[in-house]
């Protein structure tokens, strides 16, 4: 029977807890639903009302809210945004009736016409079924629309909705059609909930990644190099190689073998394993040598995922069973063509690392192995501090033409998946159409301390590629066998990985993850050459350690390190010189007064071995 998906305490202490208001998605609440459509259409008649020229084409709602686009001929400001709002207000304090009307399409175009509405006419097009709904609010303005909504405006609170911001949109999403305006904005039952979201929004912006990222010197954009492409700085760079090492060292002890693979291919190995024809739209255009070679889809291209690389690896020589499981790992940079519109800081990007890892099993094997690599997953997590997750049995949609293979293989593939998750005693929920086209997977689903969801790590169980691959072992009895793949990747996307610790942390690393994990603090230059000192001792225990050569003054020091989100410093004077010790202050706990400099490298090694503060 399926369970409802855990939810850890969180890792914040109780004074960072934020207020617990249960904001509920529009998915997840049909009241929700209702009054978002609904206040999307009392937009949309305040928006008209006060810009007569604007015309009206799509407003649906979002998770935490609606937009509407409109075809306007003057730009909306931020005094419109209250102007519209004033209006909203007045027409939902009329307690107009919200009337829903069913039309023939005739009846539909022939409406549509006398207003001369000609995005409603493409709408129109669009909708297949007959009767055409349309709703009124009172008999002054009507939309297409399939609901649902409330039954009177008076329904709405108008203290609990917001008109967030005003965005460029093009119509259908294509750059080659007209130019929108597109206004956010949210609704929520109460006015409590509207602050718990606003709340929320703030606390997301003091988090922003992108913020932080830029404040702690850890990545950049650059226009020159292209968007979704981020330029790792040392700092950056060092807290990527410190998550690699982590998890290089413990795959190793699981018996993974390293590989690296090349970042183009012919197009050929992605038509083999049906990336060609099921993700070609993600995929960066072909390189072909000329438009002959382009018209018969020859070349190379970017790769989009690791997979078929190891495939490779795997079938260069005939395996025997006694070789099996293999496990093959690689840190694999893949590129995928979002729309420029998708992107956004490291979360969503063209060019990301993914801890990618292939294990090639017999059927017998893929239970206890599949186990293992979970059992890794949530190692990983434990060492990254993320506690707030849910297990997604993601699984395809049979009703949908985007998977390849038979329904027996998807059948054992997902009772693989789901022997694993009962086993493990797992609580979990089943998302149906999210499997990847060639196999379904066991997701995991983590909520940050905005309560926001992102999907980190993932395990898909594959019997699709070794069959489009052909690939065999030799079993005990002679025979060749086909063995299953099981697709592994704990962090998934390292970019994205990164982004959300930033965000889950606010910046402030844990010892053992930060990229400068002590900063010595000399208060006068006569403290200089033991501060460096002390320094070539912690570097050569492994500790990322910098001297602050500034000169400033001492509570200047303290407060840039602070900022730095440095979680030990060590202030250097006369005393602590003439004593060989350090007088520590940690982030995490304080002052801790003056310590011998080789108790501070030995308390510093062993709780950066234990993943744990100083």
């Amino acid at each position: 029977m399926v369970q409802q998906p855990m939810s850890l305490k969180s890792s914040l202490t109780p004074s960072e807890q934020p207020e617990k208001i249960y904001l509920p998605r529009t998915s997840e609440s049909e009241k929700l639903k209702k009054i978002r459509h609904t206040a999307s259409h009392v937009m949309a008649m305040a928006v008209q009302k006060l810009f007569p020229k604007a015309q009206v084409t799509i407003g649906p709602w979002i998770e935490n809210g609606f937009y509407y686009d409109f075809d306007s001929p003057e730009p909306f400001s931020e005094n419109d945004l209250k102007a519209i709002k004033k209006e909203m207000v007045k027409i939902i304090n009329r307690k107009l009736p919200v009337i829903c009307e069913q039309v023939s399409r005739k009846q539909a175009q022939e409406r549509i016409e006398q207003i001369q509405e000609p995005y409603k006419l493409e709408i129109l097009a669009d909708i297949k079924e007959e009767p055409i709904t349309i709703y009124h609010l009172g008999d002054e303005w009507w939309d297409l629309c399939a609901g649902p909504h409330v039954e009177n405006t008076s329904e709405l609170n108008p203290k609990a909705i917001e008109l967030e911001s005003v965005a460029g949109a093009y119509w259908r999403g294509d750059e080659t059609k007209a130019q929108l305006q597109r206004i956010y904005a949210t609704a929520w039952e109460t006015p409590e909930q509207l602050a718990e979201y606003k709340r929320r929004k703030e606390e997301a912006l003091r988090r922003d990644h992108r913020k932080l990222g830029k404040e702690l010197g850890l990545f950049i954009f650059s226009d020159q190099v292209g968007p979704g492409l981020p330029l790792w700085t040392p700092k950056g760079t060092l807290l990527r190689s410190t998550l690699e090492d982590f998890l290089k060292q413990e795959q190793l002890k699981r018996g993974y073998l390293p590989v690296v693979t090349p970042h183009i291919a012919r197009v050929d190995l992605f038509k083999t394993s049906g990336h060609w024809q099921k993700y070609k739209e993600d995929m960066f255009p072909l390189m072909s040598d000329d438009e002959s070679a382009a018209a018969l889809e020859q070349g190379f291209v970017l790769k989009p995922m690791n997979c078929p690389f190891h495939i490779q690896i795997y079938k260069s020589e005939l395996r025997s069973y006694r070789e099996l499981p293999i496990r093959l790992a690689e840190f694999g940079t893949v590129y995928r063509y979002e729309q420029s519109g998708e992107l956004g800081g490291l979360t969503r990007v063209r060019g990301f690392t993914v801890d990618d890892s292939h294990l090639f099993v017999t059927p017998e094997q893929l239970d206890s192995e599949f186990l293992n690599v979970v059992d890794l997953i949530l190692s990983v997590f434990k060492s990254l501090q993320l506690k707030n997750f849910k297990a997604r049995l993601s699984f395809r949609d049979p009703a949908s033409d985007k998977y390849i293979g038979s329904n027996e293989v998807w059948e054992q593939a997902e009772g693989a998946i789901r022997r694993a998750v009962e086993k493990l005693g797992m609580e979990y929920f089943e998302g149906i159409g999210e499997a990847a086209f060639y196999g379904p997977k066991l997701d995991f689903i983590f909520s940050d301390a905005l309560e926001r969801e992102w999907q980190l790590g993932t395990v898909q169980v594959d019997y699709n590629l070794p069959e489009r691959f052909d690939l065999e072992y030799v079993a005990e009895d002679g025979s060749r066998k086909r063995p299953v793949m099981i697709h592994r990747a704990p962090f998934g996307s390292l970019e994205r990985l990164i982004g959300i610790l930033i965000e889950e942390y606010a910046g402030d690393f844990p010892l053992w993850l930060a990229p400068v994990q002590a900063r010595l603090l000399p208060v006068g230059e006569a403290q200089l050459d033991f501060s460096k000192e002390v320094a070539a001792k912690m570097l050569a225990a492994g500790i990322r350690v910098e001297v602050d050569t500034s000169g400033d003054r001492l509570g200047k020091l303290i407060r840039n390190a602070e900022k730095a989100k440095i979680p030990v410093m060590a202030v250097v004077g006369a005393k602590e010189v003439e004593s060989h010790s350090l007088s520590i202050r940690t982030r995490a706990s304080g002052e801790l007064g003056a310590i011998p400099v080789d108790e501070v490298v030995d308390k510093m090694k062993n709780a950066i071995a234990k993943f744990e503060n100083f």
